[in-house]
């Protein structure tokens, strides 16, 4: 699998190139890509770690610090078609030091704020605030962290 018409920042850490799909994207310097993640039209930001099976499409910008855990699926089109002709990417935001959790699927038009965590198997269907801790089936604020 290729990474093709991407800025890669200084020290990127992608131990398997071969594993990964990575096309159109700026990648911060010092994250951390693991195998079998795809990244597409993507901005990640510094300091990141992105999982296994990761999938990032385009119009996700993830900010410095973020963690995805494995299998982590983002959306980018609130009423996806097989045409293309219907087709509009809705972006989406992860804030500065937030984690989300593996197996988690984040609809398209998201905005996750600074810190905030995202349990594992979410599906995160609304904004999240920064510093709180949301999970469930359709997550939703369980506390906070502060």
């Amino acid at each position: 699998m290729p990474i093709e018409r991407t800025k890669l920042g200084k020290g990127v850490k992608i131990p398997h190139c071969e594993l990964v799909n990575i096309y159109d994207s700026t990648i911060g310097a010092e994250t951390k890509i693991a195998a079998f993640v795809e990244i597409g039209g993507a901005r990640i930001g510094r300091g990141c770690k992105i999982e296994a099976h990761a999938f990032i499409p385009p119009g996700v910008t993830l900010a410095d610090n973020v963690f995805i855990g494995p299998h982590t699926c983002f959306t980018n089109d609130k009423l996806p078609r097989a045409s293309d002709k219907v087709w509009a990417v809705r972006k989406t935001f992860v804030g500065e030091g937030a984690s989300i959790g593996a197996n988690s699927t984040i609809l398209s038009g998201i905005v996750i704020g600074d810190h905030a965590m995202v349990g594992a198997g979410s599906v995160v269907c609304e904004d999240v605030p920064s510093d709180v801790v949301m999970y469930g089936s359709k997550a939703e604020v369980k506390r906070s962290i502060h």
